[in-house]
């Protein structure tokens, strides 16, 4: 069993890439899982959320990736020739020019003007050399940052199952507590009924004084009694109820949903019993059981 509260991290650095993942969680009824990556990588969200919804089932969660990738940026560097050529033409006209009418320049004449010169006057001229970058694979870049991902979720799942267990065991603990209560209430309701039955006895004798009582009629108003106060129904359905979650907590799949409906049901029935019965005991016994059973409720809806 998992508690929704969770966190994970993990770093890696895959084909030159430095990527961190983060993971966190808060609990919430149904999955909403949110992802925060560098603008670049947005590409890669929707395999990313595919992967949470492999491990997480409820929960929010936020996923933060940071990606260094400094390191594995490539760079092409091409010449646009037509526009070097252009250059390299017009200098070549410059230094014609300036050779027809005897302009002294500082640059060699035509002459001593070797490719390499040539080439190294051009380069310096806007637009002759770009520098691009080389196009990433998206789909092993995608990878990458899955694999890091998963890492952070094994630590994220670590970390929910050890909270989970402590929920676990603290339920449990409150389990016991419900049918001890149950047990109680089982104990007192036929108390009840012999009370009352004493008790309308007594009255009737106080009432009639001497006159003959017909016993056939107490034993039917108490039988009346018995069967309006009788709660054996409520404490099987609760026994029932408290062994099904026992098996839940011990389950492997998420089981949070299910728990919160049960404890309803749990608390419906001691609200059940606490109305049928007027006898003070039980009733302080009831408040009790719904103190535990308003509890578990608190702690189920932290489970997956």
């Amino acid at each position: 069993m998992k508690s929704m509260t969770g966190y994970g991290r993990a770093r890696e650095v895959l084909n030159k890439r430095d990527i961190t993942v983060e993971v966190r969680s808060v609990n919430n009824r149904y999955l909403d899982c949110a992802v925060k990556l560098p603008r670049m990588y947005l590409f890669a969200e929707d395999a990313i959320k595919k992967r949470v919804q492999q491990a997480v089932s409820r929960g929010k969660l936020d996923v933060f990736v940071t990606v260094d990738a400094s390191a594995a940026d490539a760079a092409r560097i091409t010449v646009n020739q037509d526009l070097a050529k252009g250059y390299l033409l017009a200098l070549d006209n410059l230094m014609e020019i300036a050779e027809n009418t005897g302009v002294e320049t500082p640059s060699p004449h035509r002459e001593s003007w070797n490719p390499f010169e040539a080439a190294k006057a051009a380069s310096r001229f806007p637009d002759v050399l770009a520098v691009t970058k080389v196009e990433e694979n998206l789909d092993d870049v995608t990878e990458d940052l899955c694999a890091v991902l998963d890492a952070a979720l094994e630590n994220f799942n670590t970390m929910r199952l050890t909270e989970g267990q402590k929920l676990a065991d603290d339920m449990l603990g409150r389990l016991r507590t419900v049918e001890a209560y149950t047990e109680q209430v089982e104990k007192r309701s036929p108390e009840t009924v012999t009370e009352y039955r004493e008790k309308f006895l007594r009255r009737m004798r106080e009432a009639l004084q001497g006159v003959t009582i017909d016993e056939q009629r107490v034993l039917t108003e108490a039988a009346i009694y018995a069967d309006k106060v009788a709660v054996d129904e409520e404490t099987v359905r609760l026994r029932s109820h408290v062994s099904q979650l026992r098996e839940m907590l011990q389950a492997d799949t998420p089981q949070g949903r299910k728990m919160d409906f049960l404890i309803q049901e749990i608390n419906r029935e001691a609200n059940t019993i606490g109305s049928k019965c007027g006898d003070v005991a039980i009733a302080q016994i009831v408040v009790g059981l719904k103190a535990e059973v308003e509890k578990l409720r608190e702690q189920a809806q932290n489970i997956e």
